[in-house]
């Protein structure tokens, strides 16, 4: 992408990993590469455990009449899946490991411009972790993800209170995080790195700090009412005390929408990144993609509504939430057109990361086709709160943002740990993945259709056939995650040494040695060209 006017000394076997030894050498690092890996500890250790309870879940729903767990665990499992899988992994996944890491790099910098505020912001994820760790080991929270009031302000009788105050600090990180990206973004760039020089990857981290700044505290202030309520019976939404719970409705919905931005933007920067290098082009309407995730980040603000179809808001506003959400519509499709534009005529090769992303395209445009039927208000009224709903938010969600993720943690790996993995298992585990997410979610969409509501652990017998067969893909689908963080651990000792630059990709993060240097460039490098430089001539050049 870019050529520095200096040549950066080689020559130096320090790197951030071996510059210093010791827990308190990790604990006390200002260094965001070393953050970075503390939080890809963290978030995997929440992943697992969050898949752990999808697994119950699936166990649950094998047979019809609920021989695993009663009514009310269920509750609990569901609940503590979704608020783990969403508030500690889907949305602090990529920004806070992959953006930790390589926004700095990518643009040019040193570090980020409040390295300690970056510590922190992990302790705060940690500590607001620890909190949703401690309701479960006490009983868990039975509310569901979404805390609806007034049953999670006055009736329910789970850890709520020591949930949300776990959900509530860990806010803090993400508000941190994203007010550090935007700061580092506008004043740490290296000189020649203008805007439209920047890497997609960054303009897709600009975009979700955005919603983490505007959207995060306005959840922060719901959760807060919740506790008011429940503790001093203070009539917010509770109906009975003079509240409106359709108000908790509104406050949750207009950051929890953007949320899933907050989880599929940069994932959608992931997937830019590895589509120019593995097709070998540079991307197809730069500017419209930037853009689009400028404009997603502004219309993601204004389509929370249609959560709320069925909840009694007017027929007006309906349509217009209606339509608004349609809009959302536009500059996701942009990217899918320019991913594939960018794919025709390529020279594709098909490693890991590559699969990761095709895997993404694939599930990421089911997502958004079932979503056009959500945001229809006749159909939305047939398939509201049914397995449609699920399995639809599981393809966008789920789907790609760990498809990105893993696809970004495959393609990274060598820069992150100088070490290779072994391609062979890596194919072959996106292919386990990507088969075994289809069997869990693509039956849902029928059983939804059909009618069978979400949240319930008893069911029809004619809905067992598809609830085995997704029970099913999971068992795959848990397979395929345990055999990257398997092979990934074997290279940290035994995979071989990775070069500087394996892929042949573009960008300054390629340009440092892997594993990078402590301070990432020596010499501040000075950018002259444009991005995603896979010219003929700059590819001749990397043959030879």
């Amino acid at each position: 992408m870019s050529t520095p006017l200096v040549e950066l000394p080689r020559t130096s076997r320090v790197n951030y990993l071996n510059v210093s030894y010791g827990i308190r050498s990790w604990l006390f690092t200002t260094d965001h590469k070393r953050i970075a890996l503390l939080y890809l500890a963290s978030v995997t250790l929440f992943f697992f455990l969050g898949g752990f309870f999808a697994v119950l879940i699936r166990l649950e729903l094998m047979t019809p009449q609920g021989d695993l767990v009663q009514s009310e665990t269920y509750n609990r499992l569901f609940t503590m899946h979704g608020v783990i899988m969403i508030f500690f992994f889907l949305i602090p996944a990529i920004p806070a490991v992959l953006g930790n890491f390589l926004v700095p790099l990518m643009i040019g910098a040193r570090d980020l411009a409040f390295p300690r505020l970056n510590l922190l912001s992990w302790y705060i994820y940690t500590l607001g972790g620890l909190f949703t760790l401690a309701a479960t080991v006490f009983g868990g929270v039975d509310t569901g993800w979404t805390f609806y009031t007034p049953y999670s302000s006055t009736y329910s009788n789970s850890n709520v209170m020591l949930t949300a105050v776990g959900i509530f600090i860990t806010g803090f990180s993400s508000i941190l995080t994203g007010l550090n990206f935007l700061v580092t973004i506008h004043k740490m760039r290296a000189p020649g790195m203008t805007w439209f020089r920047l890497p997609l990857f960054i303009w897709a981290h600009y975009a979700t700090s955005i919603i983490m700044i505007l959207g995060t505290p306005v959840v922060a202030i719901a959760i807060l009412l919740v506790g008011l309520e429940r503790l001093f019976h203070i009539g917010i939404f509770d109906p009975k005390l003079g509240g409106d719970p359709l108000l908790f409705q509104h406050l949750f919905w207009f950051y929890s929408h953007p949320a899933v931005y907050i989880m599929i933007l940069p994932a959608m920067g992931v997937i830019n990144e590895l589509i120019t290098c593995f097709s070998r082009r540079r991307i197809f309407g730069y500017s419209f993609i930037a853009f689009s995730s400028i404009a997603i980040a502004v219309l993601g603000f204004l389509v929370w509504g249609h959560h709320m179809f069925t909840s009694g808001q007017s027929i007006y506003a309906g349509m217009v939430f209606s339509v608004l959400t349609m809009l959302v519509a536009i500059p996701s499709a942009v990217k899918v057109f320019n991913w594939t534009a960018t794919l025709y005529k390529g020279s594709v090769s098909y490693q890991a990361p590559m699969l990761y992303a095709l895997g993404f395209i694939g599930l990421f445009t089911i997502g958004g086709l079932t979503g056009i039927f959500l945001a229809t208000l006749a159909v939305d009224v047939h398939v509201h709160d049914t397995y449609f709903v699920v399995a639809h938010f599981h393809y966008i969600m789920v789907g790609g943002t760990i498809m990105a993720y893993l696809g970004g943690l495959h393609y990274w790996w060598p820069k992150m740990t100088g070490k290779i993995y072994p391609e062979g298992w890596a194919r072959f585990a996106a292919l386990v993945i990507f088969v075994g997410f289809n069997l869990t979610f693509f039956p849902q969409f029928i059983l939804g259709y059909l009618g069978m509501p979400r949240r319930y652990h008893v069911y029809p017998e004619e809905f067992q056939v598809l609830n085995v067969m997704s029970s099913a893909g999971a068992s795959i689908l848990g397979v395929g995650y345990l055999i990257p963080m398997i092979y990934f651990i074997w290279s940290l000792r035994y995979g071989p040494k990775a070069p500087e630059n394996p892929w042949g990709a573009k960008g300054l993060e390629w340009l440092v040695p892997s594993p990078p240097p402590p301070h990432n460039f020596d010499v501040t490098p000075v950018v002259t060209g444009e991005p995603y430089d896979y010219t003929p001539e700059s590819e001749e050049a990397h043959a030879r």
